[in-house]
């Protein structure tokens, strides 16, 4: 087949099941898995007879080597993903690695870095920018129906849903808990809507109240006596445009709601909550509320995956870039820092690292 994009799998974990890879199966015309890779090699060995992967490796630098791809997927704890991905770009592929982009800052930037030195893509798996409730209200936000955006509510809170499986409690793997796993999709999604500005300072802390003794799991049961993350992260970030943003975000906390993933914003000609979609305005010397009878239906972790095909095969540029990839690393590890030491953290013109 001609102009197919040749692709290896890092990471044999439930995302590349459940996301990655059933996704590149919709494209076949334009997509082929030819390798995964993982440590485990029972786990690639499985996957590769799900999926019918011609060729396994327990070492992603093995893979790189002998096969011939020119995309990758990064599918890791958020540990691996710095060295993954480098090595990847290096390797004279296009990556799409899992969010968050790293553990630190240092990382973040020596990704971006390394893809534009070697001139390929890097995106992040940042999925809800892919919803049609963001696809429409960016269009909204485009026309200027809410002119400049000041202010912003990002919330992404669980009653009882501490992961019960895989690494999501260990500290070590993935740098922290609810902020840097559910926190970042909408905190990133805010700031993609609000045309991504510069963080200023940070001031957050942390709480490891309900987590790290048994209850309830609305998630599986998950390793109470080994947990090492927080269980809600509270913040507020300032940027250099004079916006802000709050936030609060948990795997375990006493509240009415199940799950809530949801971003408010607040503009000078409008405002609008996210998910559902519901946009607010003061016209013709009324209070109108405006919500959508119809939005294209489409599941956004497809949405995500032919957005990158796209970019791989035709040059396209990503909606989600390595430059916003490094923004959102600092202001994660700037609201960790500041828990940390109990204080705000300038972000400009300092760097967290």
């Amino acid at each position: 087949m001609e102009n197919v994009l040749r692709v290896g799998i890092i990471g044999a974990g439930g995302i590349a099941e459940a996301v990655h890879i059933p996704n590149y199966l919709k494209h076949s015309n334009k997509v082929k898995i030819v390798a995964i890779a993982d440590v485990v090699k029972d786990n690639a060995e499985k996957m590769a007879n799900a999926f019918d992967i011609n060729h396994i490796f327990t070492s992603y630098e093995e893979m790189l080597d002998t096969i011939n791809l020119d995309a990758v997927s990064v599918c890791t704890p958020n540990k691996f993903h710095a060295n993954a991905t480098i090595a990847a770009l290096q390797a004279g592929c296009h990556v799409i690695c899992e969010k968050p982009p790293a553990m630190t800052v240092a990382e973040a930037e020596q990704m971006a870095e390394t893809a534009k030195q070697y001139g390929k893509i890097l995106t992040y798996g940042l999925s809800f920018r892919h919803t049609p409730e963001v696809g429409a209200l960016k269009r909204f936000i485009d026309a200027d129906e809410l002119g400049e955006i000041y202010a912003a509510r990002v919330h992404a809170i669980r009653r009882r849903g501490i992961p019960g499986w895989g690494v999501f409690t260990n500290k070590e793997l993935q740098g922290g808990g609810p902020l840097i796993d559910i926190g970042v999709h909408m905190l990133d999604t805010a700031l993609y809507l609000m045309g991504y500005p510069e963080p200023d300072t940070v001031f957050g802390v942390t709480y490891q109240k309900l987590g790290n003794q048994k209850g309830v799991g609305l998630a599986g049961e998950w390793d109470w006596k080994n947990f090492t993350i927080e269980d809600m992260a509270r913040g507020m970030i300032t940027f250099t445009n004079g916006a802000s943003i709050i936030l609060e975000s948990a795997f375990a906390a006493n509240t009415e709601k199940h799950d809530e993933m949801s971003v408010s914003l607040m503009g000078e000609n409008g405002g609008a909550d996210v998910f559902p979609l519901k946009m607010y305005q003061e016209k013709h010397e009324t209070l109108i509320d405006i919500t959508p009878s119809h939005l294209p239906i489409k599941d956004n972790y497809e949405l995500q995956m032919e957005r990158f095909i796209a970019c791989c095969l035709n040059g396209e540029q990503p909606i989600s870039t390595a430059d916003q990839g490094v923004s959102l690393q600092k202001i994660i590890n700037g609201l960790y820092e500041s828990a940390e030491k109990g204080e705000a953290i300038k972000l400009t013109p300092a760097q967290v690292r």
